[in-house]
């Protein structure tokens, strides 16, 4: 635009009384030419030197319209930078269409574009659909859910049917603009050769399998699939499910079994009815037919699989690790359905479909929120496999939950099922059954009891159908890694309600277990009343001024103190909890901070549970909150943020938390989404963190937050609450009363400010009804100590539920693989070789 103000500037010109016009700074004018600068431009490039015509030339080209004009618009400076999609065509019907698609893709990018769905749109629920199946979410709140395809979620896509035509054809019906080629290129890139082969478990044997017989004859042909092909055998021709999977617990699976039995009643004497059943017969077969499809494959050789798949992966086919549990003749199987009474939710039986979708038994991840029946779809995929099933959980205490829930959901007899812990060495009676136990039982080093390396020799030596890795998200890949080596184990389903880490591990799962199969909105699960409705706020606490002063000279560490002792966030929290106890609500008020957690606690004659508390105690507190009419509000440490379900709790007050870690609120908030009272009319539990304003508790609390934001929920921001002046008896009013409390804050080390440090969680060291043993009560002692700021929010070498020891000797900082030790020790000595030079070469310019 500027330069066609310029050219205007310059024909406008000719109306001044100068006879000549002013040149434009950039305008190239011979000095030696005396002629008017209308009709001289032929005569003026004729005097003119090879330069002044070059620059002649570059400005007539710089103010020709042409070079304005076009589809060199969309290059114009825009206040949306590269994301200026203006240039974009829009359909005729683009109103009536809900996606929106970004085509920035990075040429050979493993991440893809952004997809944004206008969620109020009427066609909203089919795209949720297609794009929970295709992409991963990224945010969803209230109007615009945006989601991004990766690399993962369309192999997730192809293991469960779709091509990517298919995919394609999907967005091009839904979008707004016609799908980017960027866009398509994308999808092509990542779906034309994955999926075309199968590395197919059937019976303790390998196959590989296509739906096309060129690629099983070029797989054959290669120099080093085809050698691994089993001595003796030949391309077979097998059948594959097309068909949707019925899964247990849905109206289609009893309305299957209904029919199963009304035909076995159906009598025979009727020619009739023998007739109905004879055609209906037929049509039954018919619809066989069309319900399988045929697929060559062949069979590998024994402990050639990862030489396969490896193979299969540089030639470009990447392979889908399926288990065939339906032709599986080799394992004993496992009695076990769910009981009739027992149905699942829409999105559970989503969720399954998914790891089920042809028939056959795909590793990945479901992510559900806290609450919404993640045990359930477990015991729900070992009913459909029916082989031996292994769970790990994080603890002992979960572990027996999960047996009580086999029990309580499954028609699982009592001897079929055994936990695995420190003080339960059980193995169940039969040849098939399902297995309890924690992730420090199976992964522990050193030497072990007698009875405990007997069971785990039992335990490494049997073929388990289905591995249930519950609260996946919680371990380090290390353990994983370990977990998957020793186990043999067909099929692997990892839970969680948070899917993320600090650190980058969480990437490791789609390879470790899996890609993620499913991962439910938990927005629209709290609208069908599954899940509580919750208000969250964030409440501003404005420093006092003694608190404030103190808190600007006092050391990093030891600030934390001092944020969290806030008098305001006391009042603050003192205020609250006498609103909601009189609102009727039971109250849980989380600090991780010990000396805040006392101090808050017991000046308010509230009980409290932290890791010194005593098992008696710990259980005593919970049945009086859960049954007790009088105790309406308990203060916990970070014990509590996982393995507890309290349904009757309705409100949960933060008022110290674990530095930035996004998968602590999330657990946190999930306390209160189980909430009994959920789909009484117009109920709302409650989610309070309260914040010192202008200190670093705020950035924490920002970065907190995210996974929620994206999540749906919105935090509202809170800074004056109605009515708190006038509450009766609020404590520190008066300026004695806060100088009081400055000087115990002061006078306290700065260890008082570290957060509680814990080996587990509040359930650990319970097992069925027996006391803790004196080793046990070692072993939950808190510890307190400094940690790096990786480590505070989840990540570093730190878990949130596991602490793993590492060796800090030089040896066991070096990589595993034999191939980067090499790397590793040639990098030292070239480092040492250079350092050498760089002295020789100073000793020399000082000679």
């Amino acid at each position: 635009m500027s330069m066609s103000l310029k050219r205007k500037a310059l024909d406008a010109g000719s109306a001044r009384s100068s006879k000549r016009s002013t040149p434009a700074p950039g305008t190239p004018v011979s000095l030696t030419s005396d002629d008017d600068y209308e009709g001289s431009d032929t005569r003026s490039q004729d005097d003119a030197s090879d330069s002044e015509k070059e620059h002649i030339r570059k400005a007539r080209a710089r103010f020709d319209f042409s070079s304005i004009q076009g589809p060199k618009r969309k290059q114009a400076p825009s206040v949306f930078g590269e994301k200026d999609f203006s240039w974009l065509s829009l359909k005729p019907d683009h109103e009536n269409r809900p996606l929106w698609i970004d085509p920035g893709v990075s040429t050979g990018s493993k991440k893809g574009p952004k997809i944004t769905l206008e969620a109020f749109s009427p066609l909203a629920a089919q795209a949720t659909d297609l794009l929970t199946t295709i992409a991963e979410p990224q945010s969803r709140p209230s109007y615009l859910h945006e989601y991004r395809f990766t690399e993962h979620s369309l192999y997730a896509a192809l293991s469960v049917g779709l091509r990517g035509e298919d995919i394609i054809r999907a967005l091009e019906k839904l979008s707004k603009t016609p799908v980017p080629e960027s866009v398509i290129e994308f999808i092509n890139r990542h779906t034309k050769t994955y999926g075309k082969v199968r590395l197919v478990l059937r019976n303790n044997k390998f196959y590989v399998e296509s739906d096309e017989r060129p690629i099983i004859d070029m797989l054959l042909r290669d120099p080093v699939i085809g050698p691994c092909k089993a001595v003796g055998t030949d391309v077979q021709v097998g059948r594959i499910q097309t068909k949707a999977t019925v899964i247990q617990g849905t109206s289609n699976a009893k309305g299957v079994k209904q029919a199963g039995e009304s035909n076995v009643e159906m009598p025979r004497d009727d020619p009739s009815k023998e007739n109905e059943a004879m055609i209906a017969a037929l049509r039954d077969e018919e619809d066989e037919e069309d319900t399988y499809k045929e697929a060559p494959n062949f069979e590998i050789a024994a402990n050639k699989r990862d030489v396969v798949a490896k193979q299969c992966l540089d030639i470009g086919y990447p392979a889908i690790s399926e288990y065939d549990f339906a032709d599986d003749h080799e394992n004993p199987t496992l009695p076990i359905d769910l009981r009739p009474s027992t149905s699942i939710r829409p999105y559970q039986e989503r969720a399954l479909s998914k790891m089920f979708g042809n028939g056959r038994g795909k590793s990945g991840i479901i992510v559900l929120p806290c609450g919404a029946g993640k045990t359930l779809v477990g015991i729900t995929a070992g009913c459909h496999i029916k082989k031996s099933i292994v769970v790990l959980c994080t603890s002992a205490m979960s572990s027996h939950q999960w047996a009580n829930e086999f029990k309580k959901w499954s028609d699982i007899k009592e001897e079929d099922i055994a936990v695995f812990s420190a003080s339960e060495k059980r193995r169940f009676s039969g040849n098939a059954g399902v297995l309890v136990t924690t992730y420090s039982m199976i992964t522990a080093g050193g030497k072990r009891a007698y009875d405990t390396q007997q069971m785990m020799d039992w335990v490494y030596g049997k073929e388990w159908g289905l591995m249930i890795l519950d609260e996946v998200h919680v371990v380090p890949a290390k353990m994983f890694r370990k977990v998957g080596e020793n186990i043999r184990a067909h099929c692997k389903l990892g839970l969680t309600a948070t899917l993320l880490r600090e650190d980058d591990k969480i990437t490791d799962l789609n390879f470790i277990i899996g890609p993620k199969l499913y991962e439910a909105n938990w927005m629209e699960l709290a609208d069908q009343g599954h899940i509580a409705k919750v208000q969250c706020a964030e409440v501003w606490c404005p420093m006092s001024m003694e608190f404030y002063q103190e808190y600007q000279k006092e050391t990093t560490r030891k600030q934390a103190l001092y944020y969290i002792m806030n008098p305001v966030k006391y009042q603050v929290c003192q205020y609250l909890i006498d609103y909601h106890e009189k609102r009727g609500d039971k109250i849980i008020v989380f600090s991780d901070n010990l000396f805040a957690l006392k101090h808050y606690a017991v000046s308010m004659k509230k009980p409290f549970i932290y890791g010194d508390t005593s098992n008696q105690e710990r259980i005593s507190i919970l049945e009086n909150f859960q049954h007790n009419e009088m105790i309406n509000t308990i203060f916990l440490s970070k014990i509590g943020d996982t393995s507890l379900d309290l349904p009757e709790a309705t409100c949960l007050i933060q008022i110290s938390s674990h530095y930035g870690s996004r998968r602590q609120e999330a657990q946190r908030l999930g306390r209160i989404l189980r909430a009994k009272r959920r789909n009484d009319e117009g109920f709302n539990a409650f989610f309070y963190s309260l914040v010192s304003k202008d200190t670093t508790e705020m950035a924490y609390s920002a970065k907190r937050q995210a996974f929620l934001v994206d999540q749906g929920y919105a935090f509202k921001t809170i800074t004056h609450l109605a009515g708190m002046a006038e509450m009766k008896d609020l404590a520190y009013r008066t300026s004695a009363e806060r100088n009081e409390l400055l000087a115990l804050v002061m006078l306290q080390q700065e260890t008082a400010a570290d957060v509680e440090k814990i080996d587990d969680n509040m359930w650990s060291h319970l097992s069925a009804g027996s006391r803790p043993s004196a080793a046990a009560k070692k072993k939950l002692q808190v510890r307190r100590q400094a940690v790096l700021m990786a480590d505070a929010s989840g990540g570093g070498t730190m878990a949130p539920m596991y602490r793993e020891q590492e060796r800090r000797s030089k040896k066991s900082q070096m990589p595993e693989s034999e191939w980067f030790k090499k790397e590793a020790r040639r990098r030292e000595l070239a480092a040492k070789k250079r350092k050498k030079e760089q002295m020789e070469a100073q000793r020399a310019g000082d000679a």
